[in-house]
């Protein structure tokens, strides 16, 4: 009898999963909460690193589909003091190491991968019933139900699916992450522009910093991160954007124009990030049935590797389930024991760089990662 598989969650590494059991014949259904593919805006650019994003999509036979989506010329990266002062100017070298997507372009391209009714949207998970032998049964808020024989978290931080293998809950790590968003940033916001550049700004000081990326059709897309405690996120009214803003940019007080520009010149409300994070090195015993992949099993802080992980997690899980065809259990155990340790050393990495970035010394740990010839992001 063929294998049942349910994967929850339509995100990156659910998708590129999918995609790779498609291509080994093997059927499974995503199940995605979302009422469609257009329910919410995806986020801004991801850089797709050689080592692990770009293999998993070589997996999913989607290169050339890559390809066409990236964002040439935005490898480029700068690193500015706060008096706006250029510290780094790194040109894009061409070297396709990390190129930059919009990571609604690249959703897009692996859903179009699939076959069609591959992706249930709409279905929320309401809870998972153990049946025994290692089939789970998943109930859907809309009343509907599914049986599988392989169930696969892919449904991020606050996942659904991670109950059933862990008691492990995301903690919030200090930092928040307030999105903003400038349009028609050249004519309108020149200052900021030229500062960003063509690809990535990064603006590191203690306890705080302003991240600001190129986007296709003249847009900035602004991080602006701040040492904070979740009751003075919660204080604020993001839906007031003058006052919001303003909040926002006194902590950045003395900060060169061009760089208040990215707080105060917001064409959109600011959209605040607390970031959580799993313990480093999470784990679990085997349970059969089930496991996790992406931010359901390694959430960890920004480091440019998360979306990178997820994909190449739904690779790893994919050929693991293809080359043992029939047995259930085989592949989570192969994939799992792989991705607890290559999800452990990232995580540490992701640590390290939280005090690199926005440590007492930042942001001279930055300029010793460029000129050691480190990559960032």
């Amino acid at each position: 009898m063929a294998t049942s598989i349910a994967i929850v969650g339509a995100g990156l590494g659910g998708l590129l999963l999918a995609r790779v059991l498609h291509l080994h014949g093997i059927a499974a259904t995503v199940y995605e909460a979302e009422a469609g593919p257009e329910a919410r805006p995806q986020g801004g650019m991801l850089d797709i690193h050689a080592e692990d994003g770009q293999v998993a999509l070589a997996a999913a036979g989607l290169t050339r589909e890559f390809g066409a989506i990236v964002h040439r010329g935005a490898e480029a990266t700068r690193v500015l003091g706060k008096d706006g002062t250029v510290l780094v100017d790194a040109p894009d070298d061409g070297s396709f190491r990390r190129p930059e997507v919009p990571r609604g372009e690249l959703r897009r391209i692996l859903i179009a991968s699939l076959p069609p009714g591959t992706v249930r949207w709409g279905c929320k998970v309401a809870g998972v019933t153990a049946l025994g032998q290692g089939r789970h049964a998943l109930a859907f808020a809309d009343g509907t139900r599914a049986t599988a024989d392989l169930v696969v978290g892919a449904d991020g931080a606050w996942s659904r699916i991670r109950p059933l293998v862990s008691a492990a809950q995301p903690a919030y790590t200090g930092f928040v992450f307030i999105e903003t968003w400038l349009h028609d940033a050249d004519a309108r916001h020149a200052a900021a522009a030229r500062a960003v550049g063509a690809g990535m700004l990064m603006a590191p000081a203690p306890g705080r910093a302003i991240f600001a990326h190129r986007e296709p059709g003249g847009v900035l897309h602004a991080y602006l991160v701040l040492e904070r405690s979740q009751e003075w996120i919660a204080a604020i009214d993001f839906a007031d954007r003058p006052a919001a803003l303003a909040r926002i940019a006194a902590a950045f007080e003395g900060w060169a124009p061009q760089l208040r520009d990215l707080v105060l010149g917001s064409d959109t409300d600011p959209v605040p990030r607390a970031i959580h994070a799993l313990p480093v090195g999470h784990r679990w015993e085997r349970v059969p049935g089930v496991t996790l992949l992406g931010d359901a099993a390694h959430l960890m802080p920004p480091s440019g590797d998360g979306a990178n992980l997820a994909l190449l997690d739904g690779a790893e899980l994919g050929r693991a389930i293809a080359a043992h065809a029939g047995d259930v259990e085989a592949a989570p155990a192969a994939y799992e024991d792989a991705m607890f340790v290559r999800s452990a050393r990232v995580a540490r990495e992701a640590e390290a760089m939280l005090e690199t970035m926005f440590g007492p010394r930042a942001p001279a740990g930055v300029l010793e990662m460029f000129a050691g010839g480190e990559a960032m992001g």
